[in-house]
């Protein structure tokens, strides 16, 4: 399985990794949107909540207090982790391919020698082929998150089914026999799509921690998030679509070798939850 807002601030607490996988992005869509105001989480992070009107953004609807986002993994299948634990993060980026920011973070993960998940979304995917096959020759993982980045919350199973389906096909179209071993639901409401995407091969795919760079706050803070909010075996939410993410990939440059020297491995997620 994309406003103004308070600045947000994480702990380094797992409760406060928890909520912040939670509650995700709130971002600009084509079309019509809402007005996102603030929502304090526990641990002191603030997410966009979505209201009834307003402008082109869009929050998560993780974020509601009993819907059931990537931090809410019991019974469901979805994993958050990383293969093998311990002082490891998977990174994993959501809604590209961009063709700004995209090309930008591969060179900084070649340069850093990582590898990550890129959570495709299929209009993006349909633009930029190209991108999918770079993202595809770095070595990188791919990942379903769907075809136009639509709740699927009270989606039917055959409705899902086809849009994975037809998601697949554009990634297959752009790189021919690809693997697409995860789904990444939108918004982290995941509806009846981990089971749908079991069927289809694909094990859903949660995080621990989101950093909020949805609506950039500054490469300092993210690079602060990042530190304050990881925990061992965590699966770690980012963007290079939806908007301009050159935070984001400045904050990666950072980040990556300043938790290698702590000793801290960069892996892919897990297989099985």
């Amino acid at each position: 399985m994309t406003t103004a807002r308070s600045t947000a601030h994480t702990t380094a607490s797992a409760t406060a990794t928890t909520s912040a996988s939670g509650g995700r992005r709130s971002r600009l869509r084509r079309g019509a949107g809402r007005r996102v105001t603030p929502l304090l989480l526990a641990g002191g992070l603030s997410l966009g909540a979505p209201a009834a009107t307003g402008t082109a953004a869009q929050a998560d609807q993780s974020a509601r207090s009993g819907t059931p986002g990537a931090s809410d993994t019991s019974g469901t299948g979805i994993v958050d982790s990383t293969r093998h634990g311990g002082r490891t993060l998977a990174l994993t980026f959501d809604d590209g391919p961009n063709p700004t920011d995209t090309p930008q973070l591969l060179k900084v993960l070649r340069k850093h020698h990582v590898k990550a998940v890129f959570c495709l979304w299929g209009d993006h995917v349909k633009e930029h082929p190209e991108l999918v096959r770079a993202i595809v020759a770095g070595g990188h993982t791919l990942c379903n998150h769907t075809m136009r980045h639509e709740d699927l919350a009270t989606w039917t199973p055959e409705r899902i089914r086809a849009d994975l389906a037809a998601t697949n096909a554009g990634i297959h179209r752009a790189a021919p026999g690809v693997r697409i071993p995860y789904f990444r639901a939108p918004y982290g409401s995941w509806g009846q799509s981990p089971e749908v995407a079991n069927v289809l091969g694909m094990q859903p795919l949660g995080w621990r921690l989101a950093i909020g760079d949805w609506e950039p706050p500054g490469t300092d803070e993210l690079v602060r998030r990042i530190k304050e909010g990881i925990t061992p075996g965590a699966v770690l939410l980012m963007h290079d679509g939806g908007g301009d993410r050159s935070q984001t990939v400045a904050a990666v440059d950072r980040i990556v070798p300043e938790l290698r020297s702590q000793g801290w491995r960069f892996e892919r997620p897990a297989r099985r939850a």
